[in-house]
């Protein structure tokens, strides 16, 4: 009988997000992928250094002992690395302990259209084209940048940080404010404040996130509960109505918000502490980085045939149902 991916979380990982493989990136880069693939070889019982996401899926997976029984997490390496070039992230993924024991290695090809036939829920990559056409097709997925000098994550708790407007809502809003500045912005979702926000491409896996917080949350009484979630946002009173009545009508309860009206999120984060924070402008991702394990989320191009499509179908049980360097 084949092994049912239906009823879990699934998380598509690339090896160089989920390692530290900067190092061999370059050897990629500077002398090609016949002298890459020999190093990897050479090199292959040495082990790989923790990456950016490393923290996060330590984290997803702790999650596993939630339950005795029942799985919970899966995660899958998705790589556009060299098959013959793997047996040295294998070796990586058995030294540090991680339960992950299936893999896709392309050898430079596109990943992406691989991501549905894994029932993948989340995709996090250092390969900007996979992350845009992950997108593209519906998935979550986050463009990750390189870790910072020092990870202070909370080890029995999963932590993730998402920024509102082009992440968990559309971006529908924030091209108002784009194209017709803050005041028109403000007056805007005043008028609209009772009117949920269409989804964007992270609501479908906050709402999986959310519902195994509620599943397992009376299991962890008089204990640390075992996800925290943040909304950190630009918006402020009076747009934040909005987005709580949004969250509301979607039945999610988050555990922190922070309206900033401006005000930089990096400092906020930092004494959030997430596994990873999510935020779609480059302007917040990439001082955040410096201090938490951040990505960036790539806008989705607008098509007329697919504007009301819905992200993608979540799994059963928690809802309504550059070739190295990946």
């Amino acid at each position: 009988m084949a092994f049912d991916l239906s009823n879990l979380l699934v998380i598509a990982i690339s090896s160089s997000a989920l390692f530290d493989t900067r190092k061999e990136h370059e050897i990629y880069i500077q002398n090609g992928v016949d002298e890459y693939v020999k190093y990897q070889i050479d090199n292959e019982n040495n082990i790989l250094s923790p990456g950016t996401a490393f923290p996060l899926i330590e984290a997803m997976l702790r999650l596993n002992k939630l339950t005795e029984n029942n799985q919970i997490v899966e995660v899958v390496i998705l790589s556009q690395n060299e098959p013959e070039a793997s047996l040295r992230i294998m070796n990586s993924v058995e030294n540090h302990n991680l339960s992950i024991t299936r893999a896709v290695f392309t050898g430079g090809e596109n990943v992406a259209k691989y991501l549905k036939s894994y029932n993948v829920s989340l995709f996090l990559s250092r390969n900007e084209t996979d992350v845009k056409d992950a997108i593209e097709i519906g998935i979550a997925a986050g463009l990750l940048y390189d870790p910072p000098d020092k990870i202070e994550t909370e080890i029995n708790q999963l932590r993730i940080a998402f920024d509102g407007d082009a992440v968990i809502f559309s971006d529908e809003a924030e091209k108002i404010y784009q194209e017709k500045g803050l005041e028109a912005f403000v007056e805007h979702e005043r008028a609209n404040a009772e009117k949920p926000l269409p989804e964007g491409p992270f609501a479908p896996f906050l709402k999986i996130i959310s519902k195994i917080q509620n599943d397992h949350k009376a299991r962890e009484q008089g204990g640390i509960p075992p996800i925290r979630t943040a909304i950190v946002t630009a918006r402020n009173s009076p747009a934040h109505k909005r987005a709580i009545l949004t969250l509301r009508a979607w039945g999610i309860k988050v555990n922190e918000t922070f309206f900033l009206g401006g005000i930089s999120k990096d400092q906020i984060l930092k004494e959030f502490r997430p596994h990873i924070f999510f935020d779609d402008q480059e302007v917040h991702a990439k001082p955040a980085s410096a201090l938490v394990p951040s990505a960036r989320v790539p806008v989705k191009k607008v098509k007329k045939q697919d504007k009301n499509q819905l992200a993608i179908p979540l799994f059963e049980n928690y809802s309504a149902t550059n070739k190295q360097n990946e």
